[in-house]
């Protein structure tokens, strides 16, 4: 690998890193901590596999659907995307900061027999002459320490051809009530602490960091959770949880 890197300062907040990093053997635990992102995580692929197969002509049906295009997951933690987007048949890099979510990763995959190129790293030391085909921010905005600029550099990345998925919060009380008071304290869904409601991203805020990269939101969706059927699915309504498809202007 090049070992050529940028010299933008890092937008890794360390609290943030330590805090996911005290979680590293939990990632593939369907019933701990980290139950509500397995239970999101067949959505959150279900929705990248459609709009990459849209975007590349692709039959979504196919077992391997995704074969030949090059995928970057930024904030990989343990690879919960990283493994099943492989086994659809694209070439994922998986980058985190975490020294310990990178090794559960890594082993995972080996049991799984996956070949899948994880990083410990930024997205800010990555060689910039790298390009993705699709570039994920799933769940990471809301934890970096400059939104603008963390997206500056995962558009850098992204083939001008190619598009970015960003999933994230947004900041409205119904977003602190449902995903701070009810997920963390009363659900107890999440560890305390997991969010910090200042640092939700509202769609109209993601919009224009996106407009300055000269990216366009071309598919945009709320993501809801039904207690009754104990799921989640896609909807209009975007006032928690929300993902958009960014592509160049």
């Amino acid at each position: 690998m090049n070992t050529e890197t940028n010299t933008v300062p890092s937008t890794v907040d360390p609290a943030e890193v330590a805090r996911f990093s005290q979680l590293s053997e939990q990632w593939w635990d369907p019933k701990g901590k980290m139950a509500p992102l397995h239970k999101i995580n067949p959505l959150r692929l279900t929705y990248i596999r459609d709009v990459a197969c849209r975007k590349f002509d692709r039959n979504p049906k196919s077992l391997n659907c995704l074969y030949g295009l090059r995928i970057l997951d930024i904030g990989c933690g343990a690879g919960l995307l990283c493994e099943p987007l492989t086994r659809l048949g694209a070439e994922v890099v998986g980058v985190d900061p975490s020294e310990t979510n990178i090794a559960v990763a890594r082993m995972h995959a080996e049991k799984s027999q996956l070949t899948i190129d994880y990083r410990c790293t930024t997205i800010e030391e990555m060689n910039p002459r790298e390009r993705f085909d699709i570039v994920l921010a799933m769940e990471v905005v809301e934890h970096v320490t400059n939104v603008g600029a963390f997206l500056d550099q995962c558009a850098a990345l992204k083939k001008p051809s190619g598009l970015m998925v960003v999933s994230t919060l947004n900041r409205t009380w119904k977003s602190f009530a449902l995903a701070i008071v009810g997920a963390e304290y009363v659900l107890r869904w999440l560890p305390r602490g997991t969010h910090q409601w200042d640092k939700f991203v509202t769609p109209d805020e993601l919009t224009h960091h996106l407009a300055r990269n000269s990216l366009a939101i071309s598919d945009q969706a709320g993501v809801v959770y039904s207690p009754l059927g104990d799921r989640w699915s896609l909807s209009s309504d975007m006032d928690v949880n929300y993902m958009v498809v960014a592509e160049s202007i």
